[in-house]
């Protein structure tokens, strides 16, 4: 099945960071060639210009990120009803709260990403909606994002590569995690093999699968270009090994890959590497 490329170049802070231009920065880099993949466009809707936290809600952008949400929700909809596979390019991880009303109820997410994304409103230090965007889709996430509750099921959800808490924060976020969701975090990904743990995944069950990548999971020695890097990650080749089965599994239903951070990149060789990443995983 051939991927259709959508851009959805949300980036929650409001600021206007280098994830708003990843989509186009890795079209330049090839990535449509690389792949051989349709044109899905880009989901104009899908930008926020309010950097103001709601003091109700916590949120930034709350409004906008309603908006960007329905309409990442249509084309991913649209993209799945015409029999196709959508490849959606953020953007920071909110888009996923957009994304996952277009799937079916008993999706199982392999969310791959160096932070759980399980803060709200108030225990986000940010107030960016990428910090809560796994919380959102499994009913745990501030009204203000998404008021239909839980998305998805978190009994179907597989939490892959994450680092362990550091700070206050991150101590809080990991307390919230729904217990339902299934964790591998980084150092027992490493430890068990990258690549046995995606086979396993991949042969594990049945039904439809949506795999989102957010790309600050790799080892900042690899992939720096990223705003809110994690140390002890794993590497390029451990990526590659978790990813390839999960991609390839006749079951997926489609892929987001996020948070590469262009400003971080100013050679673009950064670029050119998950484009040649994403060219070996996705067509071998």
């Amino acid at each position: 099945m051939r991927w259709v490329v959508v851009d959805a170049p949300l980036d929650s802070s409001g600021a206007g960071r280098g994830e708003q231009r990843a989509p186009d920065a890795l079209r330049r880099a090839g990535l449509l060639d690389a792949l051989a993949a349709d044109d899905g466009g880009r989901v104009d809707e899908a930008w926020l210009r309010d950097p103001v936290r709601d003091p109700a809600s916590g949120v930034i952008g709350a409004a906008g990120l309603r908006r960007a949400g329905a309409a990442i929700t249509a084309r991913v909809a649209a993209v799945l009803a015409d029999g196709r596979r959508p490849l959606v390019l953020g953007g920071d991880c909110a888009i996923l709260p957009g994304i996952c009303p277009a799937l079916p109820a008993a999706t199982v997410l392999w969310f791959v990403d160096a932070h759980p994304d399980f803060l709200d409103g108030v225990t986000s230090p940010t107030g960016e909606a990428a910090d809560m965007d796994l919380a959102v889709v499994t009913g745990h996430g501030p009204a203000a994002i998404s008021s239909d509750g839980a998305l998805l099921d978190p009994s179907r959800v597989h939490l892959l590569g994450h680092r362990p808490p550091t700070d206050e924060s991150s101590t809080v976020e990991a307390a919230r995690i729904d217990p339902a969701i299934h964790q591998v975090p980084a150092a027992e990904l490493l430890r068990r093999g990258a690549g046995a743990v995606g086979a396993g995944l991949a042969a594990d069950g049945d039904g439809p699968a949506w795999l989102h990548l957010d790309l600050d999971v790799v080892d900042p020695r690899d992939l720096p270009a990223v705003t809110y890097p994690e140390p002890d990650g794993p590497r390029w080749a451990d990526l590659i090994a978790l990813v390839t089965p999960l991609a390839r599994a006749d079951r997926l239903l489609g892929m987001s890959v996020t948070d590469l951070n262009t400003d971080e990149d100013p050679d673009g060789r950064h670029t050119r590497r998950v484009v040649e990443v994403l060219a070996e995983v996705l067509r071998g």
